[in-house]
């Protein structure tokens, strides 16, 4: 299928051929027939990829900021690759589209092949001629309505909310500031609303067309006339304003402010900085009120991926609600997209549409994409070989498989396979069709897909990376093993107990090789502590810190469905090195959570027991400094210690201090070791018994955490 794709590093835009995706839980897959491009948005985000590195650390600081610390915690390689990843990543554009559900995925209870729908949502919503959206971010189309006028649906939503957030009421003066696409649409929202309204836009053109729309009064002009607020509200001034202009300055709150009256509401729906006079808010009691998108659900992962709806005697407008009363309004005839100033054009005609944007020569308010409903699509697309770095004859060579490939796939584990000359990429499948084809062009694949079954049945792959979210693994790693792949498991290696055992039993059925992730046993770092203390005699006491930072607020890894927390999903790191380091698997677990809501802080300390007496105080801490490094552990017994900051510098009782410029946590090695297993059909670095007790010991800190009581680790 093909999509638009944008270029983070340069903003170049390219119509590209892509794997068509697959639905996943609670999705629809919907074969687009039109959707809508937003100048406004989509101007912005062209802009600010167009920039220069150092212009977009200047207008992003925050991110500015993460970078920053990323070199100090952990040296200029990792932080150069973690940069240029997120850069190279396609950007995807749209998020207003409508047409024909073609698939449903497992779970979705509203949708069925053949309904007609209107999405909504930036990275689903796209501008591609197929797309897979959450249910709660589509809606049925009415019959009376055609599906171009649905695409305008979420603008449409966007514009309600902000009406919805100013209260308006039946014969109130209302103004616009800002009559682009979406205060247009807002014009006629008000009017149907029953209220009385002027429009304030710089562009004369956008003027005359609100007064065709129905604005009573509006004027080119930020200056306003001295006789406007007489003519138009008896001399009181406005009773709420919406403001939907974007600006770079505070002058269109500022002018907000200046036409309303005492007590007025304010309602900002377009972006801009917030530098105001307090003393014009101050004098007139204004209320200042933010729209968020298109309402209550926006930006919630539960409602919008999961699928939890907010129950509407107690939410009424729910960002679906929002699009399905605004189709409502279009198949009364209340509003009318036809009306507004926009152009439909095929999609193969969008490049030129974006580049008359970029030049400000657009013209219209917007412009529709159409597209080609005849089209044949695909999930796996073959790569140009001469296109493809690293495509090399397969001879005695590792074929390699990737499934899924996020940050870290794509800035540790790839860059590492491409200093192995036995390595051959040969397949690569994601979620998505446009990351599958720019890392597999980027990192020399032969073949993209976007159904993980077309590389487990790739007879070249021999080796298959799984890097999907932590629900999945257990069962791709299943079928990967059963189908005569060696397999890496990124952790953690499952969510639930008997996920572990039956990855344990297709292990020992099919004699396959398995490792999970749990790099930091092949740090320099270890092995210099793990041989300094080969030849002890008594026990060790380990104490590990982890500063891991307040959890990622809104992230699927939070959820204990699908990611598990980060006990099970970044815990099993640390315990993995302990039993490392003492030579065997703990037998005990006593923890303790210290935060009450693990969505807000999930901090804990466990201490585990090993046979020969060993312990390990694992203290994995939310609320810490960010100055402290990320990692640190002593480890002492038989009268010497050693300590690890952040996997750069290890000191060695009587031994010469070990450091590394760049942070070492082992990834290159282990990729190393596990391609130099399968080629040569030695044994890899783990045994079964290893992983599963790792895993083991995980449930068991989050078992103890729950009881308040210790946990043995059955054997």
């Amino acid at each position: 299928m093909k999509q638009i794709l944008q270029s983070a590093r340069t903003g170049e835009l390219e119509i590209v051929e892509v794997p068509a995706p697959v639905p996943t839980r609670g999705q629809i897959l919907v074969r687009n027939h039109f959707s809508l491009m937003s100048p406004g948005t989509e101007k912005l985000s062209m802009s600010f990829a167009r920039k220069s590195l150092v212009a977009k650390a200047r207008s992003r600081p925050d991110l500015a900021r993460q970078v920053i610390r990323k070199l100090r915690q952990e040296g200029p390689l990792p932080t150069y690759r973690a940069v240029m990843t997120r850069l190279e990543s396609p950007q995807p554009l749209g998020y207003s589209s409508a047409g024909v559900v073609v698939e449903v995925g497992p779970e979705v209870e509203h949708f069925a092949p053949g309904d007609r729908v209107a999405c909504a949502g930036a990275g689903y919503a796209n501008h591609a001629e197929l797309i897979t959206v959450p249910e709660n971010l589509a809606v049925h189309v009415p019959d009376s309505v055609t599906l171009e006028q649905a695409s305008f649906s979420t603008l449409g939503a966007i514009a309600l909310q902000g009406i919805r957030v100013a209260e308006p009421t039946l014969g109130e003066v209302a103004a616009v500031i800002g009559l682009g696409l979406i205060g247009q649409i807002t014009v006629q929202l008000l009017r149907a609303n029953g209220c009385r309204v002027l429009g304030l836009d710089l562009d004369p053109a956008r003027v005359k067309q609100a007064i065709d729309l129905g604005a009573e009064w509006a004027y080119p002009d930020a200056k306003l006339p001295p006789t406007w607020i007489d003519h138009n509200t008896g001399g009181h001034g406005v009773d709420l304003v919406l403001v939907t202009a974007s600006a770079n300055d505070s002058s269109p709150l500022e002018l907000a402010a200046e036409i309303c009256r005492h007590r007025a509401r304010i309602s900002v729906v377009g972006a801009m900085p917030m530098n105001l006079d307090r003393r014009v808010f101050y004098d007139k009691a204004l209320e200042l009120r933010m729209s968020t998108s298109y309402g209550p659900g926006r930006y919630d992962r539960t409602y919008e991926e999961a699928g939890l709806d907010y129950p509407l005697p107690y939410v009424r407008w729910t960002e679906n609600r929002n699009l399905q009363a605004f189709l409502g309004l279009i198949a009364s005839g209340a509003i009318d997209p036809k009306r507004l100033d926009t152009r439909t054009v095929d999609f193969g005609e969008a490049l030129d549409i974006y580049e008359g944007l970029a030049r400000g020569h657009l013209g219209s308010l917007a412009a529709v994409f159409r597209y080609d409903v005849t089209t044949a699509t695909s999930r796996t697309v073959t790569i140009d070989s001469t296109l493809a770095p690293g495509a090399i004859a397969a001879g005695d060579r590792v074929g390699v498989g990737f499934i899924g490939a996020g940050n870290y796939g794509k800035g540790v584990l790839l860059p590492a396979l491409a200093g192995i000359p036995c390595v051959r990429l040969a397949h690569i499948a994601t979620a998505t069709g446009a990351s599958a084809r720019r890392t597999a062009e980027k990192s020399g694949f032969t073949a993209c897909s976007t159904d993980p079954r077309a590389v487990i049945d790739d007879p070249s792959v021999d080796l298959v990376f799984i890097t999907t979210r932590h629900d999945s693994h257990a069962q791709l790693a299943i079928e990967a093993l059963r189908g005569g792949k060696a397999v890496w498991v990124e952790k953690p290696l499952a969510l639930r107990p008997e996920d572990v055992e039956e990855v344990e039993s297709t292990v020992l059925e099919t004699g396959r090789l398995l490792v999970v992730g749990y790099n930091r046993r092949f740090s320099a770092h270890a092995r210099a502590i793990r041989a300094a203390f080969l030849a002890r005699q008594g026990p060790l006491a380990i104490h590990y810190t982890v500063a891991a930072g307040a959890p990622p607020a809104g992230s699927w890894i939070l959820d204990p469905r699908e990611g598990g927390g980060r006990t099970l999903g970044e815990a099993c790191h640390f315990v993995d090195l302990c039993t490392y380091l003492v030579g065997a698997p703990p037998t005990s677990v006593y923890s303790r959570n210290l935060g009450r809501d693990p969505a807000i802080d999930d901090s804990f300390v466990a201490l585990l027991g090993f046979a020969d007496g060993s312990t390990a105080t694992l203290e994995y801490l939310a609320r810490t400094s960010p100055e402290l490094p990320k990692e640190r552990f002593e480890i002492s017994g038989d009268g010497r210690t050693a300590t690890c900051d952040n996997f750069r510098v290890t000191r060695i009782t009587g031994q010469k201090d070990l450091r590394t410029f760049n942070q070492d946590k082992g990834q290159a090695a282990q990729v190393d070791e596990v391609v130099d297993a399968v080629r040569t059909g030695r044994p890899g670095p783990f045994t079964i018994f290893e992983l599963v007790s790792v895993s083991r010991a995980t449930f068991a800190i989050r078992e103890s955490a729950a009881k308040g009581v210790p946990v043995q680790i059955d054997a």
